[in-house]
Parts: C-alpha cells; sequence; structure tokens
C-alpha cells in the first residue's frame, strides 16, 4: 500500500514539474512579443552653427582650407590663415532619437560657393564627429550633436576676389 502512494505521489510530481515547465514556456512565448517600431528621429541644424572657414590670404596658386570635425582648421597649397576677428567651425546638427538607434550620414555632392565680388569656391563635405555610423545613446529630450567637416577648394586671386562666400549643402541621416 505504501509503495502504490509512492507511485501515485512520484507520478503527480512528474505531472505538477511538466505543467510547470509548460506554462513556462508559454509565458516566455507570451513575453517576446513585437517591439513598436522605432520612432522617428529629429534633426535640428544649431542656430548660428553653419560650416564657417573663418579668414584666410591667397597667395598666387591657390589651395584648400580643410576644417575638420573638432573645430580645427589647416591649409595646403599657398593659403594662409589669419583670424582678422573672424571664427571658423565646423556645421553642428543635433539629433534627437531613442537609445540604440543607428544613425548613418550620408553626404550629399559637392557644391559651389558663390563670392560677394564674383567667383566660386568648391565645398566639398568630409566625416562627421561621432563617426557615422553612430549608435545614439542619449534618451529624448536630450540629442547627440554631429560636427560635419568640409574641405574648401581655393583657386588663383583673379578667379577667387576677396569676400564673402556663401552657398547651401545638404546632409541626409538615416536611421537604421
Amino acid at each position: 500500500m505504501q509503495e502504490r502512494a509512492n507511485k501515485q505521489n512520484k507520478v503527480k510530481v512528474k505531472y505538477f514539474l511538466t505543467t510547470v515547465i509548460v506554462l513556462f514556456f508559454i509565458a516566455a512565448g507570451k513575453a517576446e512579443a513585437q517591439v513598436n517600431p522605432p520612432r522617428p528621429i529629429s534633426v535640428y541644424a544649431s542656430p548660428g552653427q553653419g560650416m564657417n572657414f573663418g579668414a584666410f590670404y591667397l597667395g598666387n596658386n591657390g589651395g584648400t582650407v580643410i576644417l575638420y570635425p573638432d573645430g580645427s582648421r589647416s591649409t595646403t597649397g599657398d593659403i594662409v590663415q589669419a583670424s582678422l576677428g573672424y571664427s571658423f567651425s565646423p556645421a553642428i546638427f543635433e539629433v534627437e532619437a531613442e537609445p540604440g538607434t543607428v544613425i548613418t550620414i550620408m553626404n550629399g555632392p559637392d557644391i559651389q560657393l558663390t563670392g560677394s565680388n564674383g567667383g566660386q569656391l568648391n565645398l566639398h563635405l568630409e566625416s562627421s564627429s561621432p563617426p557615422s555610423p553612430y549608435v545614439t545613446t542619449a534618451f529624448p529630450p536630450s540629442r547627440t550633436q554631429f560636427f560635419i567637416g568640409g574641405t574648401l577648394t581655393v583657386g588663383s586671386p583673379p578667379a577667387n576676389p576677396a569676400g564673402s562666400y556663401s552657398g547651401t549643402f545638404s546632409i541626409t541621416f538615416i536611421q537604421q
């Protein structure tokens, strides 16, 4: 009789454990619901933070002015950096996105900047800081700042007279 009771108890324990295991897998299956689609990102151009190459002197042969995402600049060829009270800075964009969103930056084509006294300069967009692609970590409403550099190609003085040069460039922020 005792053996029979032990057998029944073992069967009950096995049944109970099997039921618990099955319920666990059913509950785990319910926990794996599909995540909501990501919230679209928002991109803001920082006010007053367009790309600015500052002042420089042009020799006879031209060259390039390189503006780095870290805010520094350098020149090549026959160009001399000058301060003259004009600041230089990379373009700054702010992106608001959910943490874990992968942001890839795609630069637009080279553009021609038009001079206030005639002439044109070629602007080629360079890399960003942080580098692309980037996985966001800030929680909205905080934003991640992206600094975009560029290279300005300057010709001879007759082709590029002194003055202010301006233009518009495009950058695409891709959310993944």
